[in-house]
């Protein structure tokens, strides 16, 4: 059953939208962004949801960045994606291929990731409320070269009745519940570990300092 405003794993579709070598240098906020879209990358592996990722004119943006190479490859292997769509439209519904992508997965929760904001993700995510679909936006994995342009593009999301979240309260959700293998893989993602590294008593993490499991996972 849907929820109004909560990101549902039978029901998610995350859309990673043109987030490319030759766009992502120019982004300010590139590193949080790259890093908060790889990790609903790896939750959707995780949870089964589909995943469909754009490239605006990769001739002249280049193709994916390389940080999210590792997080697609667990998508593709874990069977969740959906396809990889080329286009040149601002509006991803303008692309007839990615409208089949979404339409195949049976699907009607779009969770958007990318950039810019006020310009690729904004038009998407509007078509998309046409359409009657359920859109959210992850404030903390989408990005403009300018801030304001950012910040004003999620108020005009908002108030056309889009769900501006962040990428962990996503996570969460699309998880569920704690005390699962799965809620301990949610862990694993949400401090930065490899996939599939056990953890025992805390672990260690990479350059950051031992935090026990918790049911937030603070």
């Amino acid at each position: 059953m849907a929820v109004d405003g909560v990101a549902m794993r039978s029901d998610a579709v995350l859309v990673v939208i043109d987030e490319q070598e030759r766009l992502t240098a120019a982004m300010g906020r590139r590193e949080p962004v790259l890093k908060a879209t790889e990790r609903l990358l790896r939750v959707a592996a995780l949870v089964r949801a589909p995943v469909i990722v754009t490239r605006q004119y990769p001739k002249g943006l280049g193709d994916t960045d390389i940080a999210l190479g590792e997080a697609i490859v667990e998508a593709k292997s874990a069977g969740v994606l959906a396809g990889v769509i080329d286009k040149v439209a601002f509006d991803c519904l303008g692309e007839p291929a990615f409208v089949k992508a979404v339409r195949d997965t049976g699907r009607r929760q779009l969770v958007f990731a990318g950039m810019e904001t006020h310009v690729c993700i904004v038009q998407t995510a509007l078509a998309a409320l046409r359409e009657g679909l359920d859109v959210h936006v992850i404030a903390d994995a989408c990005c403009s070269r300018d801030d304001a342009n950012h910040e004003l593009a999620l108020g005009r999301l908002r108030r056309a009745g889009a769900v501006v979240s962040t990428s962990e309260s996503a996570m969460y959700e699309l998880v569920g519940e704690a005390g699962t293998e799965e809620f301990r893989s949610l862990l694993r993602i949400v401090k930065g570990q490899p996939p599939g590294r056990s953890q025992d008593a805390g672990g260690v993490l990479p350059k950051r300092s031992a935090r026990g499991e918790s049911a937030s996972g603070a």
